[in-house]
């Protein structure tokens, strides 16, 4: 069990200056959450949520900031960040107002977290090391945290991650316990084996389930790939709608919408679509 810090005090009392003040930084932030929370003075929304109501926009947030960075767009990034950060003092707000934590041990965890397991960085080990042997180190130093506490391979693997990233996480634990195929080869192979399941299911339930089982093969194949799956799954996302788009733009001027077209016109315009881009990336 992890030894708790001392909690933060609760901010007051409220300063309009530094709410106001462009050069305040994380401090004003924090002053401004603090204000939109007070329960005399604050805004009505912000008073009525707590860590449930706030929790999907913490995870929406996270997401947002990675499709700015898989755009490339700097000024959409800062902005995002910022938004995300308002999520943490968020919690962090709701936190101290129940007494639980502040700030200020939010930050004290995380920058302890750090300095403990980085010990080749801000200790006495030596940096020469791989990667992978640094992963390994990472989860010994995360077992110890735990305080040697018995727990199974796949312990500690949050209930509340994307499903595809929780498969992954998943795998990559067992696979640390010699419990993984040797290569992709017969990874491949079950994907066929589970999608022929999946074909011949008899009931809605066995096809769930099926469907279930071959998406589990999909990320398995993506961790031997060394491929984030949801990554590349955003990235086939914003091809489709890149291409769909430019099929609404052919029908548009055809003077037609896509309720006005069929599947095959589509299709081709679709494959036009296609070769615009092959011409245009050379």
């Amino acid at each position: 069990m992890k030894n708790p810090i001392p909690h933060s005090p609760r901010p007051t009392p409220h300063s309009d200056a530094l709410v106001h003040d462009e050069t305040g930084g994380l401090p004003r932030l924090l002053e401004i959450m603090a204000r939109l929370r007070d329960p005399q003075t604050g805004c009505p929304w912000d008073i009525e949520q707590t860590f449930a109501t706030i929790a999907p926009y913490t995870v929406e947030e996270a997401y947002e900031v990675a499709d700015a960075i898989a755009r490339g767009e700097m000024d959409d990034l800062r902005g995002e960040l910022g938004d995300l950060l308002l999520q943490v003092v968020y919690h962090a707000q709701m936190a101290a107002e129940a007494g639980h934590f502040g700030w200020d041990d939010v930050v004290t965890e995380i920058s302890n977290k750090m300095v403990a397991r980085h010990p080749h960085v801000f200790g006495d080990e030596s940096r020469d090391k791989s990667a992978s042997q640094q992963t390994r180190d990472w989860e010994k130093i995360k077992a110890a945290e735990r305080g040697g506490v018995a727990s199974g391979a796949l312990a500690g693997v949050a209930l509340g991650l994307p499903g595809m990233t929780r498969a992954v996480k998943l795998q990559n634990r067992a696979a640390r316990v010699g419990f993984d195929w040797p290569d992709i080869t017969p990874v491949i192979a079950k994907l066929a084996e589970e999608a022929t399941e999946l074909a011949t299911a008899p009931t809605p339930e066995d096809r769930f389930e099926e469907f279930g089982d071959l998406l589990f093969v999909i990320a398995n194949i993506a961790r031997h790939l060394k491929i984030d799956p949801e990554a590349a799954l955003r990235a086939a996302n914003a091809k489709f709608t890149r291409r769909f788009e430019g099929v609404e733009r052919k029908l548009a001027a055809m003077g037609k919408s896509p309720a006005q077209s069929d599947l095959a016109e589509m299709d081709a315009l679709w494959d036009a679509v296609k070769a615009d881009e092959r011409v245009r990336e050379k």
